[in-house]
């Protein structure tokens, strides 16, 4: 693009006006999760949390029949294929200037809008995925099954491919140059729809639940949403955490939650002045860096978790094949971390770009229409003053590792000798001092 989009920080700042300076904040925030452990270790001495999320109170027969009727989900796949063809005549055929939706459209409404609908709808982006229409359709045209296809994908690949493809979009998100750039959109663009359609072809419509970022993006922030479905199918109201609670071992799944969690970490750490300085005078191209950060970043959080859950496994005394299966058992528990960093990091770039982005949907051909009748908004900044801002921000991020404490807990009881429980987490809540105190770093930082 000649003028590409620059899209709104992350943060607007402000955190420097709360009463509490970092140390005291840092300090009181371990002292938090030291305390949550010790009252769990005494009143919470049972499992309670449904780890099957089997479980839950039915909705009402009207909103049962609603969803799970077959026209509202070929609505649900007509408003995926309208969205995505409206996004298309950005892309394709609107102004190489600042006032292209495109960028906005991917990065604020697609990435960072789905994690809200997850979190309120479940995993939205299944029922809506138009790579998921276009090959239903074409399956449907050639009378073939969708779910089949020539080959069998072998268990194994779990969701390998989908930590794969979610690392290459948030590459493409924070590192790649000129990322805001429609040639640069479009080729990743394309290439990510030749590879999940060429897969679906291949292994049929399975190869979605185990190959795309923004599907298994949604399906693990989804858990913790309030609706979900019982074991029999059934919808049902559910307690967010038994539902969470529910997201259970498989390939890869570690693999997800660490590379989204590690993701935000860089993120935040990106935006840093020691960053940004480090990255102009090295000499290497800010690409190579930002990979290499990217990269870094990720590959410790990573040591961190499986340094910590195995430990837990040998202090708990959990047996060979336990101690193999923890990292997996215990993934669940950092999702809520993620999820607080994604709101942290996220929310008034949702607010603020996502506003402007709305505006210029309606006119993605820069014609001076106003297709949609939203031309003409003016970003409203009322939700994004600076210390409510940061208050927001220091509350997730605090509040997701207590959720990832609470969850830990819980399921330690299942995995250890009840006698060696509460021993057998002391490396999982030093993890989430760990974490919680590198957020809080990160977050003044940036």
């Amino acid at each position: 693009m000649s003028a590409a989009p620059t899209l709104l920080a992350h943060g607007v700042g402000g955190r420097q006006d709360l009463p509490i300076t970092l140390p005291q904040l840092v300090v009181a925030a371990a002292l938090t999760l030291v305390v949550t452990f010790v009252a769990l270790g005494l009143l919470w001495r049972e499992p309670r949390l449904d780890r099957d999320a089997t479980g839950g109170r039915p909705v009402p027969r009207w909103l049962a029949r609603l969803v799970d009727a077959p026209a509202f989900r070929w609505a649900l796949r007509g408003l995926g294929l309208l969205a995505t063809a409206w996004f298309c005549l950005g892309l394709l055929g609107g102004p190489d200037t600042a006032d292209n939706p495109t960028a906005g459209a991917l990065y604020v409404l697609l990435w960072v809008g789905l994690a809200p609908l997850s979190l309120l709808l479940g995993p939205i982006w299944r029922a809506v995925n138009p790579l998921r229409t276009v090959h239903l359709l074409a399956a449907l045209a050639a009378r073939r099954d969708p779910n089949r296809g020539l080959r069998e994908l072998p268990d194994s690949v779990g969701w390998w491919l989908a930590a794969a493809t979610l690392f290459g979009f948030v590459w493409l998100e924070l590192v790649a140059p000129d990322r805001a750039t429609l040639p640069v959109i479009t080729a990743w663009l394309a290439g990510h729809a030749v590879v999940l359609l060429a897969g679906a072809v291949l292994f049929g419509a399975g190869w979605f639940d185990h190959a795309d970022p923004f599907e298994a993006y949604s399906t693990v922030i989804g858990q913790l949403a309030p609706l979900g479905r019982a074991a029999d199918g059934v919808l049902v109201w559910r307690n967010p955490l038994d539902g969470i609670a529910g997201l259970r071992p498989r390939p890869g799944v570690v693999a997800v939650v660490i590379v989204l969690l590690g993701s935000t970490m860089y993120d935040s750490l990106s935006n840093a002045p020691g960053w940004l300085r480090f990255s102009q005078e090295n000499g290497l191209h800010p690409a190579v860096t930002g990979s290499a950060g990217l990269s870094l970043v990720i590959a410790a959080v990573a040591v961190a978790y499986l340094a910590a859950t195995g430990a837990a496994a040998r202090i708990g005394r959990a047996d060979a094949a336990g101690a193999r299966g923890v990292p997996g058992e215990i993934a669940h528990s950092i999702v809520p971390i993620a999820v607080g960093y994604v709101v942290a990091h996220y929310y008034s770039l949702l607010i603020l770009e996502g506003q402007r982005t709305v505006a210029l949907l309606s006119d993605p051909l820069g014609t001076g229409a106003n297709w949609l009748g939203t031309a003409d908004w003016e970003p409203q900044t009322a939700l994004i003053t600076p210390s409510g801002v940061a208050t927001l921000q220091i509350t997730v991020i605090i509040l997701g590792h207590l959720l990832g404490t609470l969850l830990a807990h819980d399921r330690a009881l299942y995995l250890f000798p009840r006698a060696r429980a509460v021993a057998g987490q002391l490396p999982l809540l030093a993890l989430m001092v760990a974490y919680t105190v590198a957020g809080l770093l990160l977050l003044y930082a940036g």
